[in-house]
């Protein structure tokens, strides 16, 4: 992929760029066989490659430079703004709203904020697109004294971004390298971004984490929907669910499904799309969401499932949920994973589960970070 923006060495966040995208891929694939490998030696589908740019479905940006004239990126070393509105990253209508964005920001004469001076308003600003080229706006503050000249303005900010179906603001108020703060107030009607994947209606909040690379992400849904329908559990668990994918693609008729998840606002996603679709929530083919802490559920929700699905940050999984997980009658578990590393120690920590197949699927090009799933098989 070409990037201006590296070529002249303004930003380096992709950092294997240079290296043609087949490499990147089989090198990825490598490493991660050979973390897994060392626990089981699985049948190894073809890895799932990504297009090489307008892939990522966030922009995450980083407002700076001065009332008028603002910049919307990355900072520099001295904290300066670098922008980078015409990322190849991003898709068409990301990049187009991102441009339409700073002009508005410059209209309305939003107050970016200073990092070396802690001075100033508007921290950063992210853009979420759907398949459809449906939009969802989100402002950082500083604080809520420039929250009234956007909400003045909404009209403007519809007339420039005519395709923004949920608009809020977000209050960080602290001076550290934390882009979002716990306060959301919502500008628009709608509070959800309809995101398409598979033909199910996944519903993103503000707040909610959903993968970065959506055609990517519909075929990880698509692999474990068909390595959980070939064991055919009568139950299944989805553990970190977030906002429900995984439980939504694996619902059955005969089968009870539950997903849990931290994040109240994924839940409260994951419910409205469970809802939409006709799906109960007890008894066969149903599909049900908690709130609550991977790590406590087996304690929470009564029985003990066929299979699970773990999904966990980088660091992995709890010690005590592998634990368990090795010391249940789970038969099967398919384990998700962005980390090879922390997966290899958690397949340590669960001896009795074998790795039987796994995938590389690529969400992230030109860098080093990837998703791998794996199924793994008691006995």
């Amino acid at each position: 992929m070409e990037c201006g923006y590296y070529d002249r060495d303004l930003c380096r966040s992709c950092t294997v760029i240079e290296v043609p995208y087949a490499r990147q891929l089989a090198r990825k694939q490598q490493l991660v066989r050979d973390l897994v490998d060392s626990h089981g030696g699985p049948r190894w589908f073809e890895p799932v490659a990504s297009v090489e740019a307008g892939f990522r479905n966030k922009a995450k940006m980083v407002v700076a430079g001065k009332v008028g004239a603002p910049t919307l990126g990355i900072l520099d070393r001295g904290g300066r703004g670098i922008d980078l509105r015409d990322c190849p990253l991003y898709p068409e209508p990301v990049t187009r709203a991102i441009h339409a964005l700073a002009e508005f920001i410059a209209r309305v004469r939003l107050l970016p904020y200073d990092v070396a001076k802690r001075r100033g308003e508007l921290k950063h600003l992210i853009v979420t697109g759907n398949p459809d080229g449906r939009l969802m706006i989100r402002f950082v503050l500083r604080s809520t004294g420039q929250l009234a000249k956007i909400r003045d303005n909404t009209d403007l900010l519809r007339e420039l971004v005519p395709h923004a179906d949920v608009l809020s603001v977000n209050i960080q108020p602290e001076h550290k390298a934390v882009i979002e703060g716990a306060e959301e107030i919502l500008l628009s009607r709608q509070g959800e971004l309809i995101m398409p994947v598979n033909g199910i209606d996944l519903r993103v909040r503000p707040r909610s984490f959903f993968q970065t690379n959506t055609r990517v992400t519909e075929q990880l849904y698509r692999q474990v929907a068909d390595w959980v329908d070939a064991v055919d559990p009568a139950s299944v668990w989805d553990l970190y669910c977030g906002v429900g994918g995984f439980a939504l693609h694996v619902a059955a008729p005969t089968r009870e499904v539950a997903g849990t998840e931290i994040s109240a606002e994924a839940v409260a996603s994951a419910r409205d799309t469970a809802r939409a679709m006709g799906l109960p929530d007890e008894g066969p083919g149903s599909v049900r969401f908690l709130a609550d802490d991977a790590a406590a559920t087996p304690a929470d929700l009564p029985g003990t499932p066929e299979l699970a699905i773990v999904n966990p940050p980088r660091r992995g999984l709890e010690a005590s949920l592998c634990a368990w997980l090795e010391n249940s009658s789970v038969d099967h578990v398919v384990y998700s994973s962005c980390n090879a590393t922390t997966l290899a120690r958690d397949l340590g920590r669960m001896p009795s589960l074998r790795p039987v197949e796994a995938r590389l699927l690529d969400m992230f090009p030109h860098t080093g970070h990837y998703e791998v799933a794996v199924l793994l098989r008691r006995g």
